[in-house]
Order: C-alpha cells, then sequence, then structure tokens
C-alpha cells in the first residue's frame, strides 16, 4: 500500500530536495587510522543483523495501543475533553500519539542514513568514511523496521515535524564536514536515543520493545563514533570556531525541545492550536519527558568541547544543565546489554519450546507404539 494514503495529514510534495555544498573529500592514505574507530568500524560489521530475523515480526500489536501508553502520558488526560472521551476515542488518540511519535522516529532515521552518506561523501579521513558507510546500513535498517511498523502494525503516519525538518536541513546545507556530525549524531540521534529508552523501559508490549532494545544497540555505536571524530577536532579550533558550533547547538537544542510536544496530533483531532499547547505545556508528564530528553545530548555536548558560557545559560534555561554529569559511557552499555539481554531470554523461550515439542512428540510416538 502507498504511504500516501496512510498519512493522517496531508504531507505535501512527497519528495523532498535539499541542496548539497561542501567538498567531497578523497584520502590516498590507506594505510593508516585511528585504532579506536577501525575497531568500531569493526564492530559495526560484527554486529549488522537482519531485521527480518531478529524481529519477531508474529507478535500481535493493538494499533490502538501499541505501546501501553499510561493515561496519564496523554495530553489529554484531566482536560475537559477527556471527561467528555469514550474508550474508542481514547484508543484513537493513543493510535494517533503512537503514530506521529513513531513517524518522527522513521523521517530521523532517514535523515541519519542521508547524513552517514554525507559523512562518507565529506570527512578527510578514510578511517571516518569505512565507519559511516556501516552506518548508513545501519539507518536503512532502522527505516526499513519503522516503515514495516507503522504500515503493517499501526497502519497510519504522520508527516515529519516542522521543527526535525528545520535541523535536518541546517544540517545537510552547511558546507563543513563536521556538522552532519553534529546536527545528526549530537542532536538528533540522541534526542532519538534518549526518547527510544524511554519508550523501551516503560513499554509492556514485546514488539516495540525488541524494536526499540535493538535499534539503540546500533545507535550506541553511532553516538560513540560521533563523540570520537568529533572530540579529536574540536580540540584543533579556534574560539571563534567553537563559539560557532556551540550557536549551532544551542538552536538545535530548542528545535528539538519544540520537536516533541505532539500538538500535531490535537490539532488533528479537532483542538485548536493555541488550547492543545496549553495542554501540552501544563502536563507534568510530558514536561519531564521532555527534559530527560536531553539525558544523552547535554553529556555528549560537554565530553566533544563544547561546553562554553552562552551554551550553559542556554541549558539552564531549559533546566537540563545537571545532565552534563550523566555517565554516558555506562548508559551506552547497558543499551548494548539490554538487547543481548533480550535475545538471550527470547532464544531460550524458543529453545525450551522446541525441546518441549520434541519431547511430546516421542511420548505420543511410543504412546502409538504401545
Amino acid at each position: 500500500m502507498s504511504t500516501q494514503k496512510l498519512y493522517a495529514q496531508d504531507p505535501g510534495d512527497p519528495l523532498w530536495q535539499v541542496p548539497a555544498s561542501g567538498a567531497a573529500r578523497f584520502s590516498w592514505e590507506y594505510g593508516d587510522g585511528r585504532e579506536r574507530l577501525l575497531a568500531l568500524y569493526q564492530k559495526g560489521k560484527d554486529k549488522q543483523w537482519d531485521a527480518n530475523k531478529r524481529i519477531d515480526w508474529d507478535l500481535e500489536v493493538d494499533p490502538y495501543d501499541p505501546l501501553g501508553t499510561p493515561d496519564e502520558a496523554l495530553s489529554l488526560y484531566g482536560t475537559r475533553h477527556w471527561a467528555r472521551m469514550t474508550d474508542k476515542d481514547k484508543g484513537e488518540l493513543r493510535r494517533h500519539f503512537a503514530s506521529w511519535q513513531f513517524s518522527q522516529f522513521l523521517h530521523g532515521e532517514q535523515g541519519a542514513m542521508v547524513c552517514a552518506a554525507r559523512i562518507v561523501e565529506s570527512v578527510p579521513d578514510l578511517d571516518a568514511k569505512f565507519y559511516s558507510a556501516t552506518q548508513a546500513m545501519d539507518e536503512a535498517r532502522h527505516a526499513e523496521i519503522y516503515t514495516r511498523l507503522l504500515h503493517e502494525k499501526i497502519g497510519m503516519l504522520y508527516p515529519v515535524n516542522d521543527n526535525l525538518k528545520s535541523l535536518l536541513g541546517d544540517t545537510l546545507r552547511d558546507s563543513r564536514w563536521d556538522m552532519p556530525y553534529l546536527g545528526m549524531q549530537v542532536l538528533i540521534e540522541g534526542l532519538a536515543l534518549a526518547a527510544f529508552g524511554m519508550i523501551r523501559d516503560s513499554t509492556r508490549k514485546p514488539l516495540p520493545k525488541q524494536i526499540l532494545a535493538y535499534v539503540m544497540q546500533d545507535e550506541a555505536r553511532h553516538v560513540a563514533f560521533g563523540r570520537m571524530a568529533l572530540r579529536d577536532y574540536y580540540r584543533q579550533l579556534s574560539d571563534a570556531e567553537r563559539r560557532e558550533r556551540e550557536e549551532f547547538v544551542i538552536e538545535g537544542c530548542y528545535l528539538m525541545r519544540d520537536r516533541l510536544r505532539g500538538n500535531e496530533v490535537l490539532e488533528n483531532l479537532g483542538i485548536p492550536r493555541a488550547e492543545a499547547m496549553e495542554y501540552i505545556e501544563r502536563s507534568e508528564f510530558l514536561r519531564l519527558f521532555r527534559k530527560l530528553l536531553f539525558s544523552r545530548i547535554v553529556p555528549c555536548v560537554k565530553d566533544i568541547g563544547l561546553w562554553g558560557e552562552r551554551l550553559q545559560r542556554a541549558y539552564v534555561d531549559l533546566g537540563v544543565l545537571e545532565l552534563g554529569d550523566a555517565n554516558l559511557d555506562l548508559l551506552m552499555t547497558q543499551d548494548e546489554e539490554l538487547a543481548e539481554q533480550l535475545d538471550a531470554e527470547r532464544f531460550a523461550a524458543e529453545e525450551a519450546a522446541r525441546t518441549a515439542e520434541v519431547a511430546e512428540a516421542i511420548a505420543q510416538g511410543a504412546a502409538a507404539e504401545g
């Protein structure tokens, strides 16, 4: 089925063209490379996987409650609209919110795939080109997964959020080779990782949990790659060049804060924009959710050496400055381990089921012979 028929709102022109800028860079040095980055490249090759085989797509998903979302997480909870809603209405609201959220994940993953390809083209070092090539494959797999979830299990999509589209455009139009790293690996991927993690750890539904755990295992490598490459490069920049990057981060963080509000859903359901924004701002659950979305971005920005006074003031204004002290390495290690643990539990259960089937077949055969 064409995706155009599943959009809850008109997405406009089905093809968005962003003019390319900057140089394609070739490296004729094939012998040297940073040991840590080449090790990450090897890991990227070793950890490739097939979404058709690793994910159990036979698991049922209720499109009207795909994530087991609690009432308190919905921005209409406690409002005059909520009091008039039937159970069917609430199910439709959950479907729209899940569709909107996973649609933004999907659009972000396509953006990540394009940015990874741009890094392959523009980064000067061959070791970084090698790793970025594995990331482009990862992002293609993630876009494939979210496309399938939205098409087959939820049956609805939303267009790309204006703020996400703006940050993607700014990232791709910039001619400096490090900007796809900063815009995508640090800001967009960092925010997505935090959102994935909060849903992964709270959902009671097995299929979304699998999807998010496995995608996050890949994303942990991507963020490590961005940190490694940018930390090395930003040490060499002048104060003025660092301030330019910090300005980009500040603008991007405000765009990201405004990205995951979901007012498009409420407006699509007939609630005026001003009223929808009021409900979103009033929700304690969503206020905490938006703050925690920066749990991966802030420590990464600090780690790569962008921590000027104006940037810190912006993080105070956003209420997220203290997140700069988070242990990013520990979070990434946990992302890796949770995916492996989920695999072990799933395959142990499948092996136990197969063993039981064989035992039952043997017992039936013995009974027949008797």
